[in-house]
C-alpha cells in the first residue's frame, strides 16, 4: 500500500501503547492528528522533534489537536525497543546516542529528558522482516529513497543501490507504520485533517507544520 497525500489516512499500526489509552485514528475523526514517529536512538528527535510537537500541544490542544508519539525502529534494533521506550516514558531514562548528544547541548536535567510528554505514547508494530533481497526489493527501495535514481549518473547509480543492499541485508525487523508511511527516517511527522485525510508527511525539521495545524483547526 502507498499512501497519498490528501487521501483517507491509513490506521497506524501500534504493538503497545505506553502512555496514554489506546486509541485509532477512527476514533479521532473530528480533531486534527499530528503523529510524531521517533526512534529511542535518534538524537534530532530529541533535541528538535519532541521538543517541537509539545511546543505545539501545548498551544493548540485546547483547540483540537490531537498529538501522538510513535516509536518506531528501522536500525540499531537492540537501543530502539518497548523495553527503552517504557524507560524513557516513565523516568526520562535517555540511552546510547541520544544520551551522548543531550550531554553534549547540555540539554539533561539530573541526567534526564527534561521534557515532559504530555500525550499518549506507542510502539510501532515491529515484526520480523525475512522477505528475500533480491534485485527487485533492491530497486523498489532505492526508487523511493532517490526518486531520481534513474536520471543519475551510472556510477551513482551503482553505489546507491550497492548502499541500499547492504542496508535490507542488515535490516532483519519491519516497523509497519514506518513502513505503511514510507517514511524516509526519524523524526517524522505525520498530520490529518479533522475528515481523517492525509496533508502532510515530512521528515525532520520543518517551519511548515505549525501554519498548516493552523489551516487545518480553522477549517
Amino acid at each position: 500500500m502507498t499512501v497519498m497525500i490528501n487521501e483517507p489516512a491509513p490506521e497506524i499500526q501500534v504493538a503497545h501503547w505506553v502512555q496514554g489509552d489506546p486509541v485509532t485514528l477512527a476514533e479521532l475523526k473530528g480533531r486534527v492528528v499530528l503523529v510524531e514517529v521517533i526512534q529511542v536512538n535518534c538524537p534530532g528527535c530529541f533535541l528538535f522533534g519532541l521538543p517541537e510537537v509539545i511546543r505545539l500541544h501545548d498551544i493548540f490542544h485546547e483547540q483540537g489537536l490531537v498529538v501522538l508519539a510513535l516509536a518506531t525502529a528501522f536500525e540499531d534494533y537492540d537501543k530502539n525497543t518497548l523495553e527503552n521506550l517504557e524507560a524513557l516514558v516513565d523516568r526520562g531514562t535517555v540511552f546510547g546516542e541520544v544520551k551522548k548528544a543531550l550531554e553534549r547541548d547540555c540539554e539533561l536535567v539530573d541526567g534526564k529528558f527534561r521534557w515532559h510528554i504530555p500525550f499518549a505514547v506507542g510502539m510501532d508494530a515491529v515484526v520480523p522482516d525475512d522477505e528475500p533481497v533480491d534485485e527487485g526489493k533492491i530497486l523498489d527501495h532505492a526508487k523511493r529513497q532517490y526518486p531520481d535514481i534513474k536520471q543519475r549518473r551510472p556510477e551513482e547509480q551503482d553505489y546507491i543501490l550497492k548502499m541500499v543492499e547492504q542496508y535490507l541485508k542488515r535490516k532483519t525487523m519491519k516497523a509497519e507504520t514506518f513502513e505503511l508511511y514510507d517514511l524516509k527516517g526519524t523524526p517524522s511527522s505525520i498530520l490529518i485533517d479533522r475528515d481523517g485525510i492525509l496533508r502532510d508527511v515530512s521528515f525532520g525539521e520543518t517551519d511548515a507544520l505549525e501554519p498548516m495545524i493552523r489551516q487545518y483547526l480553522a477549517d
